[in-house]
């Protein structure tokens, strides 16, 4: 069966999905996601879906089961590259992704984790964030 890469950039992972999904491969992509947070501790997780034409109920549900096993996990997911007509799709079909940041491209996608990822270390004092004197 085949695989979606999971890629590891500091502390977070990086999905870029270039072929159609369908329900086995999505389910796969969940697993092994789930696995490798799990295993890596990573904070975020940036989903690129700017190949994908069509996203049916299914992958929809799929992507905020994901969203959902990150949270639990903490990390934060976002997806990038949304097209009008998938978001149009996912609208029509009342699902929200709930939890499920989204931005233009994966550049900005990382910007908000990064983001997130220096929030938490500020809280934790693990950083000063004082600007510089």
């Amino acid at each position: 069966m085949d695989r979606i890469p999971i890629l590891k950039l500091g502390d977070a992972l990086l999905v870029t999905i270039q072929v159609d999904m369908h329900d086995r491969l999505a389910m796969a992509l969940e697993e092994d996601l789930t696995a490798k947070i799990a295993a890596t501790h990573a904070r975020g997780v940036l989903i690129d879906i700017s190949a994908l034409e069509i996203v049916d109920s299914f992958i929809g549900r799929m992507l905020d089961n994901i969203a959902a096993v990150s949270r639990v996990l903490d990390a934060e997911t976002v997806v990038v590259g949304m097209r009008p007509a998938v978001a149009i799709t996912l609208v029509e079909l009342g699902l929200s992704l709930a939890g499920v940041k989204t931005a233009l491209n994966v550049e900005r996608g990382m910007t908000l984790i990064e983001d997130r990822i220096h929030a938490d270390a500020v809280d934790r004092g693990d950083l000063d964030d004082r600007p510089d004197e």
